[in-house]
């Protein structure tokens, strides 16, 4: 059990720096979202069911379809389209 404790902690602080660090906003959150479906897991792990249905139904749920809408409305998504049509 140490051993799975360690390697969710450790996608936990991936998931971290990896939004951190990248550059495009996609991939940010579902970075983001990954990192909450871990903290789902280690939330039922500490017997705490209902933190575990809070952080899916708010971090990776709502939290994230906001987000992504927010990419929609600044046209952040269309853009990597448009890039991906002009390197053809």
């Amino acid at each position: 059990m140490g051993i799975l404790n360690a390697i969710l902690l450790l996608a936990v602080l991936v998931c971290a720096v990896g939004v951190s660090l990248t550059k495009n906003l996609l991939s940010a959150v579902i970075i983001f979202m990954t990192q909450s479906l871990v903290m789902c897991i280690i939330w039922i792990l500490l017997e705490s069911p209902d933190l575990a249905i809070t952080e899916a139904a708010v971090g990776a749920g709502v939290t994230s379809m906001l987000m992504f809408a927010a990419l929609k409305r600044i046209h952040a998504l269309d853009d990597k389209e448009r890039d991906d049509d002009d390197e053809e």
